[in-house]
């Protein structure tokens, strides 16, 4: 359990910033061992007398860094991977003193998958976490749907009807524990040892592993300019069963996979009976132009299964995701639900439909993507005035995260190594990559770094790094 804590409500530290340490305190102190569990978020905040949000955002924090995991229905434990020397090791390149002065940041600056914490309306949400507390029925206290709670599920269909232009009815919608669940449960019912599946190269490395633990084979398939280069999918596997994408916004790159290849993509799917899995990564936060159609609207044979996640639309300790699929699957999908799913808690779903149904959901959606648009720009230009031609920054239409290409005698893992020993979080590209070379470059999260606070990351960043590098040409390698 969590020793006790002490927290300063005279106006220091915010009160989950201090929750955060003393837990990540305890855990590289050998205090709180890997696997022993913790206290639930609601549970933490009853002892300490605090709002369920205050605690809700600590335990983001903590899971965002990899400290603790949520095992659903199981509770939250210390992450059973971070072994006493790994503890160790990331208190020992956890933020410098110095890094205070970076801002006030939530997180590591650039660590990706974290939405800005800072900004979450967390006095509403915990507003409507006690008010669908209070309403707590015997009809929710029976066993939950193992396709997820009803109204969330209206309530999405509703959403991507307006935003995606995706029509679809409720029972076509299933809830799964994030992406990754979604992966698994398209796995469970469609995936058969040794189905072929492409996946994009570069691209998000948890999908490429929860294929191939599936038994899928995996097919890397380049990503350039207009996205994932459809035709050499088609040379190399013909007869794939899967093909998972990012055409709204490419992970990691940025790309929109272009419309010609789209139309390719989908006759080439009827074609070959195979079932295109759409993540619709980042689509909500675009800077510039129209939002992009979805994949998924232009789907006339319903061979696409359309993937979205709140984690980072709304915070990651969520867990919470959904799975839309063809009409003609609801069966099978259901009939897996029954057998594996067990359903979700009722109650985070609950808080989750009633954000979405009161308007709430596309208001912060909103006010996300002016700060975030802001909080891009700012890191940008921070960037470019530090580094000059040292660092060549990518910015596409949208995302979380904007691609520096790097040059120099270092490759990209090392610089993140040393970046690291700063107290900074960027990822290096070239993990993302399987079979082609991407180029070195370092994926750099804008969300968790106030405009104020920009600069400052930027000159860290350049102590750490600066030495090892060179001017950057121009970069062609995805031509």
């Amino acid at each position: 359990m969590i020793p006790s804590i002490a927290l300063d409500q005279t106006g220091g530290a915010p009160l989950y910033r201090q929750i955060y340490e003393r837990v990540r305190e305890a855990i590289g102190a050998g205090t709180l061992r890997p696997g022993e569990k913790l206290p639930s978020a609601r549970s933490l905040a009853s002892q300490l007398g605090i709002a369920r949000g205050t605690a809700d955002a600590a335990y983001a924090l903590l899971a965002g860094e990899g400290y603790i995991v949520s095992r659903g229905p199981a509770g939250t434990q210390v992450s059973p991977q971070l072994t006493a020397p790994l503890a160790a090791s990331r208190r020992a390149t956890a933020p410098p003193p110095h890094a205070s002065a970076i801002g006030s940041s939530l997180a590591l600056p650039f660590r990706m998958g974290l939405p800005a914490l800072d900004l979450f309306p967390r006095k509403l949400w915990s507003r409507l976490a006690m008010r669908e507390a209070r309403i707590f029925s015997a009809g929710r206290m029976a066993d939950a749907d193992p396709a997820g709670y009803l109204p969330l599920r209206e309530a999405i269909a509703a959403y991507l009807a307006i935003s995606r232009g995706i029509a679809s009815a409720p029972s076509q919608i299933f809830i799964t524990g994030g992406y990754q669940g979604a992966l698994d449960l398209v796995a469970r019912v469609l995936l058969r040892p040794g189905n072929a599946a492409w996946v994009e190269d570069p691209g998000y490395v948890l999908a490429r592993e929860a294929l191939a633990a599936a038994g899928a084979r995996v097919v890397p398939v380049r990503v350039d300019d207009d996205g994932m280069r459809v035709e050499e999918g088609i040379a190399r596997a013909p007869d794939a069963r899967f093909v998972a994408v990012t055409p709204s916004h490419q992970s990691p790159l940025g790309v929109a996979l272009s419309l010609p290849r789209r139309l390719a993509l989908l006759a080439w799917a009827k074609a070959a009976g195979a079932w295109v899995i759409e993540d619709d990564y980042d689509s909500e936060f675009r800077y510039t132009g129209h939002p992009l159609p979805a994949l998924k609207s232009l789907d006339l044979d319903e061979r696409v299964l359309y993937a979205g996640s709140f984690s980072k639309v709304l915070f990651p300790a969520l867990r919470l995701g959904y799975l839309l699929v063809p009409e003609a699957q609801v069966p099978a999908f259901s009939a897996v639900c029954r057998l594996s799913q067990w359903g979700r808690g009722v109650h985070d779903q609950a808080v989750v439909a009633a954000f979405m149904a009161e308007g709430h959901f596309p208001r912060h959606l909103k006010r996300m993507r002016g700060l975030y648009g802001a909080r891009r720009a700012a890191l940008a230009s921070a960037l470019t005035s530090v580094f000059g031609d040292r660092l060549a920054i990518e910015l596409q239409a949208g995302g979380m995260h904007l691609l520096a290409r790097v040059a120099g005698a270092a490759s990209d893992v090392e610089l993140v190594r040393q970046a690291n020993a700063a107290g900074l979080a960027p990822t290096p590209l070239s993990d993302t990559c399987v079979a082609h070379d991407c180029g070195q470059g370092l994926l750099l999260s804008f969300t968790n770094i106030a405009e104020t606070d920009a600069p400052g990351v930027a000159q860290v960043l350049e102590r750490a790094i600066g030495p090892a590098l060179r001017p950057v040409n121009t970069y062609a390698g995805r031509r």
